[in-house]
């Protein structure tokens, strides 16, 4: 098994009243899931690291590669070819087992500048690095083609694949080695992508329901399937909660709620509103986290 399989929660950062990082509450929420999760990321989409400094964002992933007993995948991506290379530098730097590079947005590169993309980063780090696909965000998609191609590069090890389209994330399978860890970007169809041939998932649930989710991946990975499936249907609610507004803020609430370190997001993301917060107590409350 590789390390970079299984349930991989995609870390929150936490924040203080005056938004600054919570060191102190990235701990916290290491202690809560450490029992259960394969690996963790830091400083990625669910990380807010749009709104983080290239120095905050840095020392996120140094601090966590410091303090987790657990493999580190350090977000490390940019729109930038050259400050995608930049940041997969001080990841690995600051003891990150893995970068993982969002696909560059914005700037719509065709299938030849996203590969030379990921070919460049790769060429100037030694630690593993994971593509992350997730076209709703970006305006990039990685087709099956450009993963294809990735993964004959001897350190572009998988990809997080939150396209939502179960016939590109097959077809990404067929298409690679069986080496190549693809990973479920959406927890919804973590179910389905282990099915697949997936290896697993990085998960926004993870950060509040990791005992939950670790179970329905043993079960899988056990030939149970029934009970997979079970659990499945018993996390569906929370899968839906945690993006009834826009990632992380609901799944910052939830951990509020739930005495976890989050704090609130920072602008332009604002809090729940009060309405979407009682619809999130209700699921967390059925599934016994509060």
């Amino acid at each position: 098994m590789s390390e970079f399989e299984g349930v991989i929660p995609a870390l929150v950062t936490p924040f203080k009243e005056n938004f600054d990082v919570d060191y102190e509450g990235i701990a916290k929420n290491l202690d809560y899931l450490e029992k259960y999760v394969d690996a963790v990321v830091p400083a990625g989409t669910t990380g807010e690291a749009a709104t983080l400094s290239y120095e905050e964002h840095i020392e996120v992933v140094r601090y966590v590669a410091e303090v987790s007993k657990v493999p580190v995948i350090g977000g490390a991506g940019s729109n930038s070819t050259r400050e995608a290379v930049y940041l997969a530098k001080e990841v690995e730097k600051a003891g990150a087992d893995a970068a993982m590079l969002v696909t560059p947005y914005y700037n719509k590169p065709n299938p030849e500048g996203l590969y030379q993309h990921y070919k460049t980063v790769a060429s100037e780090v030694s630690i593993p690095v994971i593509a992350y696909n997730v076209p709703s965000r970006t305006a990039c998609n990685l087709t099956p083609e450009v993963a294809e191609k990735l993964s004959q590069i001897d350190n572009i090890v998988g990809i997080k694949e939150a396209s939502g389209n179960l016939k590109q994330i097959a077809e990404i399978i067929r298409r690679t080695p069986e080496d190549f860890v693809l990973l479920s970007g959406d927890d919804f169809l973590t179910l389905p992508v282990l099915l697949l041939g997936g290896k697993g998932v990085i998960s926004v649930a993870a950060n509040i329901a990791p005992k939950l989710m670790k179970e329905m991946y043993t079960a899988f990975k056990e030939g149970n399937v029934e009970k997979a499936r079970e659990l499945h249907y018993k996390l569906m609610p929370l899968f839906s909660v945690l993006f009834i507004d826009t990632n992380p803020i609901p799944v910052k609430k939830a951990m509020n709620l739930m005495g976890l370190a989050a704090g609130k997001p920072r602008m332009p993301l604002v809090e729940l509103d009060d309405a979407k917060t009682e619809k999130l107590k209700e699921v967390l409350t059925s599934l016994g986290l509060l």
